[in-house]
């Protein structure tokens, strides 16, 4: 048994490489759904669709959980597939939950009723369908009231950073910001809601000044991860990990040896 992590892209890599880390014991495999990424441009139906496929094939390859390290898939398909779609002996975990957790300082378990956190202006970056999907703020306001959340779509970060053009990929993240801070000037929070944004959070951090709270996702991930298997610990193991894609293996790992900047071989999906 392994635990999974799923992105359309190398992205969730962000997130293996804190759970590789915070766990080194467990067994993890990779998937990415090169052939079909990016999902942040693609219809609700298209995403979840993709996205069950994928966590059926992670599935067959010994996962059990599978963790959506791609906040697309966890914004758009998640909740749908928990209510009409997901077996009852399975888990699919995906990235929201860690982030509000750590926003409103409560645990997702805690059902008491929505109440003030700390900060009342905060700033959702992510991809078109993330933002449209309304996915964070519906779940944020099950647990706070009082916080305005102005989302801003961060439109070709992804694309430059899979392409490696770090250049062009800061230069998108000021013009974001910028826009992000026409509709809210003064956020006293930002998550970053794509697991490729961490990569550039050094960027969002300088345009976005210094007395803004950044939330990135790996590290809260990670942590979260380590709760959940504290309560299953059948999951210790080798610590092996093993790297599946839709796309040309080479490519792909040509692509996350650069990402990374070490080693990864992916095999074909």
């Amino acid at each position: 048994m392994a635990v999974g992590v799923f992105d359309s892209g190398l992205g969730g890599l962000t997130v293996l490489t804190a759970a590789q880390a915070r766990l080194p014991q467990v067994p993890f495999v990779y998937f990415a759904d090169s052939a079909n990424a990016p999902y942040g441009v693609r219809t609700s139906d298209d995403i979840y669709a993709l996205t069950c496929a994928a966590v059926e094939r992670m599935w067959e390859a010994g996962c059990d959980p599978v963790i959506l390290a791609c906040n697309t898939a966890s914004a758009a398909a998640l909740r749908r597939m928990q209510e009409s779609w997901l077996p009852k002996d399975k888990r699919v975990l995906g990235v929201f939950v860690p982030m509000i957790e750590a926003l409103t300082e409560r645990d997702w378990g805690d059902n008491s009723p929505p109440r003030q956190v700390a900060v009342e202006h905060v700033a959702l970056f992510a991809t078109p369908a993330t933002v449209a999907s309304r996915a964070f703020q519906r779940e944020l306001a099950f647990r706070a009231i009082g916080v305005d959340v102005e989302a801003q779509a961060c439109g070709g970060v992804v694309d430059a950073i899979e392409d490696g053009d770090m250049i062009l990929a800061e230069a998108l993240v000021k013009s974001h910001v910028d826009a992000l801070k026409r509709k809210m000037p003064e956020p006293q929070a930002a998550i970053l809601g794509c697991t490729y944004y961490p990569l550039m959070q050094d960027a969002f951090q300088e345009a976005l000044g210094a007395g803004v709270t950044l939330y990135s996702q790996a590290s809260l991930v990670a942590e979260s991860l380590a709760d959940y298997l504290d309560r299953h610990p059948n999951m210790l193991g080798s610590g092996s990990a093993r790297y599946l894609t839709t796309g040309d293996p080479r490519r792909v790992s040509d692509r996350a040896t650069q990402f990374l900047r070490r080693q990864i071989t992916f095999e074909a999906a």
